[in-house]
């Protein structure tokens, strides 16, 4: 009997063991932290990692601030709230779409980034890092949401996914006098950017511990997400941070996006500020985001004048649009990839395709451009905006949608693709393969479909963009 109890204490102790070598206690900015297997042996996943103060009270509308300290071990299982917004409409079509408004919190508290590494610990590992920054028009979304859940099947195939979440509306892109004259730079707004600035270099100061490598992170977006990466390999502050770059559904050399003058912005909120008789920082930083929400509706039924929350070019993170940036050859000299689905918010084709082709022009690093086409099971809203989200992260599971043999396929393909990317800066990977760089004189899109019970990727020069279906 006490043989047993000591063999049953040996193997405890080895499992005890084993367990914290797969799940080890690593050190970063902050503190201790250890993560939480997943169901996928071998990963392990890191939520709500705080990569900056929490920007609330004083600290509204000001660049993000250090990460507070923590005492002992913190458990990252559990994410950390989204930023403040309005939820979607659960009737609406993206609201029945994500299903996301359920019981998520949204609160100004929401500098947290969440990790998906197969190295936890093995800081000599190296593996390639890709920073993902969620779309919603600067305004709403999270990096968590159902369709974006595809750390596993990343870090699967030796890429470590880390999610961003970064302030949003009001709380990220305000901009007024009196907080450019409270500024030592003269600026303000651009909030929401400014923490994903953070985010990057708490990548690169971080990541080694979870096996990564700082000098390989590639960032991807889609919608506002791809107009975040577009700003931040055109800033001088973030663009040699960058290895590579995706653009999903951002448009390319076009003025889509064309940013806000920060003379504009300011005085614009300015006089909203003023109508609501808010003449200074304390008033304006003692409001609730919903009361900013009411305000900024109100002030626009009353005046007809539209407040806008979005990138402010302000000469210090920005300084210029990513058009005028693209042209002068000062955005990141890395491989990038850009694309939009069939039925978009808009025919981006000739603004991927100048994009594609300028860099071709401007240097010897490839821009790949492609078109999801696959019109969606389960409806006829065909390839609408954001239908890619649930291939690029593999995330079915989530959807109520009858997806097919079909479709699981060219959603392993399109996770093949985006993770070679991040591994070589080339989608074909490392020996390369079908998917050739767009230029002047090779001018082709490649195009994910299906037909059938096979997933479809061809290289074409027409792509064909069949009409907006976007609703909301």
């Amino acid at each position: 009997m006490k043989n047993l109890s000591f063999f049953i204490l040996i193997f405890m102790s080895l499992a005890l063991v084993s367990c914290r070598d797969s799940n080890p206690v690593l050190t970063i900015e902050g503190g201790q932290i250890i993560g939480v297997e997943t169901a996928t042996e071998g990963i392990i996943a890191y939520k709500g990692i705080p990569f900056a103060a929490p920007p609330v009270g004083d600290l509204r509308w000001k660049e993000p601030q250090p990460v507070v300290p923590w005492e002992g071990v913190k458990v990252a299982d559990t994410y950390g709230d989204a930023a403040s917004q309005t939820t979607w409409d659960p009737e609406s079509f993206y609201g029945r779409e994500w299903r996301a408004s359920g019981s998520v919190p949204f609160t100004e508290d929401c500098l947290y980034l969440n990790v998906w590494t197969p190295a936890a610990g093995k800081t000599g590992k190296k593996l390639p890092v890709a920073m993902w920054i969620h779309g919603g028009g600067y305004r709403e979304g999270f990096a968590y949401e159902p369709e974006m859940d595809g750390g596993e099947d990343w870090a699967s195939r030796g890429v470590i996914l880390v999610q961003v979440t970064y302030r949003l509306g009001s709380m990220g892109f305000f901009s007024h006098p009196l907080l450019s004259a409270e500024n030592p730079r003269g600026v303000s707004g651009n909030y929401g950017l400014f923490d994903q600035v953070a985010a990057l270099k708490w990548i690169q100061n971080n990541i080694e511990q979870f096996g990564g490598d700082p000098n390989n992170i590639t960032i991807f977006g889609q919608s506002a997400g791809a107009g975040s990466v577009q700003s931040l390999c055109a800033s001088p502050l973030s663009g040699n941070l960058i290895s590579h770059a995706i653009s999903m559904s951002g448009g390319g050399l076009s003025d889509v996006r064309p940013g806000i003058l920060l003379d504009t912005a300011q005085m614009a909120n300015k006089m909203m500020m003023d109508y609501f008789e808010k003449t200074t920082l304390d008033e304006m930083r003692a409001l609730s985001f919903e009361e900013l929400r009411q305000m900024s509706d109100d002030y626009m039924v009353a005046t007809k004048k539209r407040v806008m929350w979005s990138p402010v070019i302000d000469s210090y993170l920005l300084t210029g649009t990513f058009n005028d940036v693209a042209h002068t050859g000062e955005i990141a000299d890395i491989p990038y990839m850009f694309g939009f689905t069939a039925n978009d918010m808009n025919d981006m084709t000739k603004a991927v395709g100048d994009f594609c082709a300028l860099r071709a022009e401007q240097s010897n690093k490839p821009a790949y451009a492609y078109l999801f086409a696959r019109p969606l099971p389960g409806d006829d809203n065909g390839a609408f905006h954001s239908a890619d989200l649930w291939y690029v992260f593999h995330s079915f599971r989530y959807s109520w949608r009858p997806f097919t043999v079909g479709d699981e396929e060219l959603s392993n393909k399109i996770v093949d693709y985006w993770t070679n990317f991040a591994k070589f800066g080339n989608p074909n990977g490392k020996e390369g393969g079908l998917w050739t760089p767009y230029t002047a004189k090779l001018p082709e899109f490649m195009v994910f479909n299906v037909d059938g019970d096979e997933a479809v990727c061809t290289l074409t020069d027409t792509p064909e963009y069949k009409g907006n279906s976007f609703r909301r």
